[in-house]
């Protein structure tokens, strides 16, 4: 939301303030016409962005990568917190990452 929420109580990131997103995005992204790919990172900018789309967990939606839009990628928030999610998630590095680095050189091109 370009907004730090600041640390919550068991130490990660707080949640986005809720007027952030709404201040900001839209006139950001008015000004990016040619936006060809958008990774959600977090289960925020994912309920944000996939609305009915998104899945009951992080895991489910980032699991349905496919049935994305193909300008769109959820992905997990990078974090050290994360390292067992991806270990007990062995399609993310099999699967999605070489997705994720195609999509990017791609769009590099």
């Amino acid at each position: 939301g370009f907004c730090y929420p600041g640390r919550d109580a068991r130490g990660g990131d707080a949640p986005p303030r809720p007027e952030c997103a709404p201040l900001w995005h839209d006139r950001l992204l008015a000004r990016l016409p040619r936006i060809r790919l958008t990774l959600l990172v977090g289960q925020y900018a994912q309920a944000r962005y996939l609305g009915a789309r998104r899945r009951a967990t992080l895991t489910e939606t980032v699991r349905a990568w496919r049935d994305c839009p193909d300008d769109i990628l959820p992905l997990p928030h990078p974090s050290w917190r994360n390292t067992a999610w991806q270990k007990k998630q062995p399609w993310f590095a099999a699967e999605l990452l070489p997705e994720l680095r195609r999509r990017v050189r791609e769009c590099l091109a």
